[in-house]
């Protein structure tokens, strides 16, 4: 596999990437979804990283040399569909590797994970990614695949590696930053865009769920199939209307 490498594309070895292609050390990353060749949402994900470096005082390469390197990673590692990491470690070093995606067809089993994440502000995309791989592992081990993650405040935050968008009472909302949510980039584009309230939800409500999405830059919006034993409601509909404003808003 090759890869870029503060800006040079070369071979990947484990002098410099550990599995999965992540930087070794510590640092900040990004993960966005590519389709025959182009990377979707590329200026939100590049203003997330900035934004993130600054509150980390981490540097940055300028813009043209980072959409540089991304264009010729994507000529050399082509997949029609990928999923591309950008990543920028605390010494100052960066690398970026495409990967093929497999998309996700089927709707997902969660269960509820609690206690596993403190909300102490809004949460940055950093590596190591232990902690929350870690969480994913533990349930999919369990039979599920993705998490509803409450905080310590018995709130509602996120999944393992997802935003979560939940239907209760007939609408459709997502859980706010301030208790420690991740900003995602399909996140973003779902409350900008469509008819989503940003709230808060209480540990009670999860049994008042009565549709759902996990939202990624790599999954859009991957219907919930059900919450431990109980089955969700489909809503076919309305993911079809975020994966259509997902194609509007993040190509060109």
């Amino acid at each position: 596999m090759k890869f870029s490498y503060n800006g040079a594309i070369t071979e990947a070895t484990g002098n410099t990437l550990i599995t999965d292609g992540w930087l070794k050390g510590s640092g900040i990353f990004e993960t966005i979804k590519t389709v025959d060749g182009k990377p979707w949402a590329l200026s939100r994900h590049m203003r997330r990283a900035v934004n993130s470096a600054t509150k980390l005082n981490l540097a940055l390469p300028n813009e043209e040399t980072l959409r540089n390197a991304i264009d010729e990673l994507l000529a050399v590692e082509n997949h029609s569909l990928g999923a591309l990491r950008v990543s920028f470690d605390s010494n100052g070093n960066w690398a970026a590797v495409h990967n093929h995606y497999e998309e996700k067809s089927k709707a997902a089993k969660l269960t509820v994970v609690t206690n596993s994440l403190i909300s102490d502000g809004t949460p940055m995309k950093t590596f190591p990614y232990d902690h929350r791989l870690q969480i994913l592992n533990k349930v999919v081990a369990e039979g599920f695949d993705e998490a509803i993650v409450v905080n310590a405040n018995n709130k509602v935050c996120e999944g393992a590696v997802t935003n979560l968008l939940f239907q209760i009472d007939n609408k459709w909302c997502t859980p706010p930053l301030s208790d420690g949510v991740l900003p995602g980039v399909m996140r973003a584009l779902v409350v900008e865009y469509l008819k989503v309230h940003v709230r808060s939800i209480d540990y009670e409500e999860i049994a008042a769920i009565q549709s759902g999405f996990l939202l990624s830059s790599l999954r859009i919006a991957q219907p919930i199939a059900a919450i431990g034993p109980r089955n969700l409601s489909s809503s076919d509909d309305f993911g079809d209307e975020i994966r259509a404003m997902a194609l509007q808003t993040s190509v060109g």
